[in-house]
């Protein structure tokens, strides 16, 4: 009987039997006393009312509890994504006002979700619109430049200016990109497709990205790992939030510095380690590194955008993992990125 478990419920019965045991043992005495002898009417009455009190609340509270068991059933299909679920409120009385206040409650929650995903629709279609209204002019002025540098050769001052506008150009190719995915990965338009992937292989795959740029500024990339550890992923998602974090770390590294990607498992847990010894991140920007278009106060580059980082954290979370930093001015930082690894029971 799981209405017994309420410890109230089970208190109240308890009570009554008291008060009927003590009922009968006080009317017996008095009859006892008056007539010298004991009543089996009186006896038998008494207990057939007892039964029928008893009866009756059991039959209530098994009718409540029953209620409230379907009440429970409708809230768990609620919260396992049916949003059509509602409690049956149809009656009067301040359980049917509680069920009542949990169905509002439930399309409140369902008018908000709408709203927020028509809000993410809407942002996702104004920037992907503006991403491809750029792309065009974006080509055409690369297009003008590379005719403007190769015609500049004899003119060192409009040979740099081009060169820098070809850096410009660079960078905001770069953002429209970084905005475009982001905001899909936030709309939940992008399906992450997950295969299991060799972690050594594809960090292998970013050392070499970033192979010759290393070696133009005289830095070293390291790995350090097994080559049996295997992660199930989206490989080319995966590889594009390293990227940004081996990127971060290349940018605040000086010359001659060194970014080690170490990689190791246990028995729950998979964790890769992106370390550097350049000039760390300052106390009081570590709690914002992962806020879009941050930029520190203290901060000596002049050329990040601040979508790096909340990329890789988004593509990272999307894969159900969590990315923490730890830094030390003028020591390094380190990002340690850990997945869970699902166990057998």
């Amino acid at each position: 009987m799981r209405m017994l478990a309420d410890k109230d419920i089970k208190r109240l019965f308890l009570g009554m039997i008291c008060v009927m045991a003590a009922f009968l043992l006080l009317s017996q005495m008095a009859v006892w006393m008056q007539f010298g002898a004991f009543s089996l009417p009186l006896f038998a009455l008494s207990l057939l009312a007892a039964g029928g009190i008893f009866a009756i609340c059991y039959w209530y509270f098994r009718r409540r509890n029953k209620i409230l068991e379907q009440a429970a059933a409708q809230i768990r299909a609620y919260l396992d994504g049916n949003t059509d679920a509602r409690i049956d409120c149809d009656e009067e009385g301040e359980l049917y006002h509680l069920f009542h206040c949990v169905n509002t409650l439930a399309a409140v929650l369902n008018a908000y979700a709408a709203n927020e995903n028509r809000e993410k629709e809407f942002l996702k279609n104004t920037i992907s619109d503006i991403s491809h209204q750029l792309k065009t002019p974006l080509a055409a002025l690369n297009i003008y430049n590379g005719l403007l540098q190769g015609e500049a050769e004899a003119y060192p001052a409009i040979k740099e200016f081009a060169e820098l506008s070809e850096q410009e150009l660079d960078r905001i190719e770069t953002l429209v990109q970084s905005l475009l995915k982001i905001t899909k990965l936030d709309a939940g338009s992008i399906v992450i497709e997950k295969h299991s992937e060799n972690v050594s292989d594809m960090l292998r795959d970013v050392e070499l990205h970033f192979a010759y740029r290393a070696k133009q500024e005289q830095k070293e990339i390291v790995l350090s790992g097994t080559d049996d550890i295997w992660l199930s992923c989206d490989r080319d998602w995966m590889l594009e939030a390293m990227d940004n974090i081996v990127k971060n770390a290349l940018d605040h590294t000086a010359k001659g510095g060194c970014i080690r990607m170490e990689w190791q498992q246990s028995a729950s847990m998979l964790q890769i380690l992106i370390k550097d010894n350049g000039s760390g991140i300052h106390p009081e920007d570590l709690h914002h590194i992962f806020k879009r278009f941050y930029r520190s106060r203290f901060s000596q580059d002049t050329q990040g955008i601040g979508l790096g980082l909340p990329l890789a954290k988004a593509i990272i979370e999307a894969h159900s993992g969590t990315i923490t930093v730890d830094s030390e001015l003028g020591v390094g930082t380190t990002f340690t990125v850990c997945f869970r690894i699902p166990t057998e029971l």
